[in-house]
């Protein structure tokens, strides 16, 4: 981050890493995650410290690109017949390690999260992914993403 000018984004989007690790453990442990955790990170153990955030952000994000492949390589499609608005279709028909931003991403990832859901549901399940991916959520997987394809050869 510091080498390659990112640290003041980094620090912006995830928080200030010279922040005590082993006092922030122990305030995690003992006092647990703010209330409004879900506003600002994808995990509760993210709301410990910086480093968490990010290491909970970006394993997060490879936990998207991943199941999207996987499901483009199965040619899943998500078609619900509910909401006949066509806001929750999704066709995976393209290489997640690709995608050019993050909202495409995200685009095709909550259509089969919602799809996931609602079938571990039928099936007497707790939800497949119980993640929610509020706005500074998204914002912290762009920077990973961007983080990505920073390194990726042209």
């Amino acid at each position: 981050m510091r080498d390659e000018g990112r640290l003041e984004l980094f620090r912006a989007t995830f928080g200030d890493d010279r922040a005590d690790y082993g006092q922030a453990l122990q305030t995690h442990y003992g006092s647990g995650p703010p209330a409004d955790w879900q506003d600002g990170s994808v995990s509760r153990y993210a709301t410990t410290h910086a480093w968490e955030d990010f290491a909970e952000t970006w394993a997060h994000y490879l936990h998207i690109v991943d199941t999207l492949e996987m499901a483009q390589a199965f040619g899943l499609q998500v078609h619900p017949t509910l909401g006949q608005s066509g806001g929750l279709e999704a066709v995976f028909d393209f290489d997640p390690y690709r995608a050019g931003t993050v909202a495409e991403l995200i685009e095709a990832w909550l259509p089969l999260t919602f799809a996931l859901n609602s079938l571990g549901g039928c099936l007497g399940l707790s939800d497949i992914y119980p993640f929610i991916l509020s706005p500074a959520v998204i914002s912290k997987l762009a920077f990973v993403h961007d983080l990505v394809h920073a390194q990726r050869p042209t």
